[in-house]
């Protein structure tokens, strides 16, 4: 997660519990090039400081002016800014586009959504936020909370998607923006690939975890900043469990550390499952979990040989192979 000056939320919520006026600003729809996706924030304070981006250049410099005037009248803007190529480059733009922004200053009442979002955020728990772009009326929603509504249905949705985006229900245009948690990657053995995969994982914004009970592999020094579980695999993932957003990825070729690991994530809602291996070492694998009473179904979860076949033959190629098929299967959900 973002530090609290990167992080808008988390800014947001420290300036209100001093006492300061805050708006918030959300990009609600691009066309052309755009620095920002749809759904980035800033959080602009009633002095001109400002947390996050919603693009930059002069568009920035416009929004927390606008931002400040928000915060002064009470009211909320919705903003659209576009330039031709030659003017691109001054406003923070790649080439020729358009950007939506919806402004709104934080009421009494929308100061406990501020909240309840930081603290789902540090609690890695999903949640959106449904904002009325033409009221201003804001409503948070939580996918696993169940959804009976039609917005509540439709945030439910956006979530799955991983997609903020508009919609609009019963004539209301309402705008979804989608706050998931990162992906939780578990990689099963510290092994050689593991290293370079781990390491592009964190570029990626993978909230990352390698289980090993061989503290001699799982080490500091060779998977620096990253969460080592020196525990046998079934226990760690009893510990700390797996969510819809989990991949799991075993990659030790040892029976006694990838088929415990495997059985624990046939069992739960992880949306990836892989293992590194032949296909004659995985139909093995696959016959000894059909033996543990998972059906064919069950075990074809599990990509195995892993990775998208992509030619790749070094610990490096091979980890990108497998960071492209998790990417794949997320965004085909």
């Amino acid at each position: 997660m973002d530090s609290d000056e990167q992080n808008p939320l988390a800014a947001a919520k420290s300036w209100l519990q001093s006492g300061a006026n805050v708006a918030i600003a959300t990009v609600t729809k691009t066309w052309g090039s755009a620095p920002r996706p749809v759904g980035s924030q800033m959080a602009v304070r009633g002095d001109g400081a400002f947390a996050g981006s919603v693009s930059g250049g002069c568009v920035e410099t416009a929004v927390i002016a606008e931002s400040q005037d928000a915060i002064a009248d009470g009211k909320i803007r919705n903003l659209s800014f576009g330039v031709s190529n030659d003017d691109a480059w001054a406003v923070g733009l790649a080439c020729g586009g358009t950007i939506d922004v919806h402004v709104a200053p934080i009421t009494a009442f929308t100061r406990t959504i501020v909240d309840a979002l930081a603290d789902a955020e540090r609690t890695h728990r999903a949640a959106v936020l449904a904002s009325n772009v033409s009221n201003g009326e804001a409503r948070l929603f939580y996918p696993d909370a169940g959804a009976e509504t039609a917005l509540a249905k439709a945030a439910a949705e956006a979530a799955r998607r991983d997609t903020s985006s508009a919609t609009e229900i019963d004539g209301q245009n309402w705008f979804l923006n989608v706050f998931n948690p990162p992906v939780d990657l578990v990689v099963i053995g510290a092994v050689h690939i593991a290293q370079p995969l781990v390491a592009m994982a964190k570029l990626a914004g993978y909230a990352v975890r390698v289980v090993d009970p061989r503290t001699r592999f799982a080490t500091a020094e060779r998977f620096p900043g990253v969460t080592l579980v020196h525990a046998w695999p079934d226990e760690a993932l009893a510990t700390q469990g797996l969510i819809p957003r989990s991949a799991v990825i075993a990659l030790t070729h040892d029976p006694k550390l990838d088929d415990p690991a495997l059985a624990a994530a046939l069992k739960s809602d992880a949306f990836y499952i892989g293992a590194l291996g032949s296909r004659q070492t995985h139909k093995r694998r696959l016959d000894r979990l059909n033996g543990l009473g998972f059906s064919d179904a069950d075990v074809a979860r599990i990509k195995g040989p892993i990775g998208l076949d992509i030619g790749a033959r070094s610990p490096a190629e091979i980890a990108i192979s497998i960071l492209a098929e998790i990417t794949k299967e997320l965004r085909s959900a």
